[in-house]
């Protein structure tokens, strides 16, 4: 058995079906980085490079090349957002990072990226059919993760909403592809999709609007004029 050969053995049954480390492990990794966004920590990053690395060395050890590809970029990406939130000038007075609304520009960007992205990919799945044996879901479910760990790296509220739409997805795909704890891992990840956006949506209520690039400055207010209005 090879270094990372034990991460494709049997780990335990569940509902009829056998679990393998890789699965286990990485999947419990990525709800652990998952729950530490939701708390706006700067170690969601690193658990996600964390389940990134088990995937890799798991994917490798079984010669699938697709899904090595994309977990390399997952990790990309979480060295990207730890970068983003480690030297980020957007902080609140906990100490955590800020978090707002996406502008309808980057809404439109996450959504035409996303859209042109599960093209592509599905597109390379289809013609290479070794990389996936569901090439348009798994595009789907791939590019998707990419465009919500951007959203998150960037604070936006929205990156919740992309989880919600991978999970619609990857539920059904998991259990289909017998992956019984990807699936209920997946279920777990809708629950905690709906805290954190609340959790987010709400933070953004009581914490002053971050500074967006090319917007205007907040308008200055006379010390008389919010003497006025404190009074009022």
């Amino acid at each position: 058995m090879s270094a990372f050969g034990w991460l494709n053995t049997h780990a335990f049954t569940v509902l009829g079906q056998d679990v393998i480390w890789s699965d286990m492990v990485g999947n419990t990794l990525g709800l652990i980085a998952l729950a530490l966004g939701w708390r706006r920590s700067l170690w969601t990053w690193p658990a996600q490079l964390l389940s990134g690395a088990v995937l890799v060395a798991a994917y490798a050890s079984a010669q699938l090349s697709g899904g090595v590809g994309k977990q390399l970029l997952v990790i990309g990406v979480a060295v990207w957002g730890w970068r983003q939130w480690r030297t980020g000038k957007r902080r609140t007075g906990d100490g955590t990072l800020a978090v707002r609304f996406a502008t309808g520009r980057e809404r439109g960007l996450l959504a035409a990226g996303t859209a042109l992205g599960t093209l592509a990919v599905g597109g390379l799945f289809t013609a290479v059919p070794s990389l996936s044996w569901s090439p348009w879901p798994d595009a789907y479910i791939f590019v998707g993760t990419l465009a919500a760990m951007v959203a998150q790296a960037r604070g936006l509220v929205e990156f919740w909403f992309a989880w919600m739409l991978v999970d619609v997805v990857g539920v059904p795909l998991a259990f289909g592809s017998g992956l019984p704890f990807s699936g209920l891992v997946y279920l777990i990840y809708f629950v905690l999709v709906l805290w954190g956006l609340r959790d987010w949506w709400l933070h953004t209520r009581r914490q002053p609007v971050p500074a967006v690039a090319g917007a205007a400055p907040p308008r200055a207010v006379p010390a008389g004029a919010a003497a006025t209005e404190n009074s009022a």
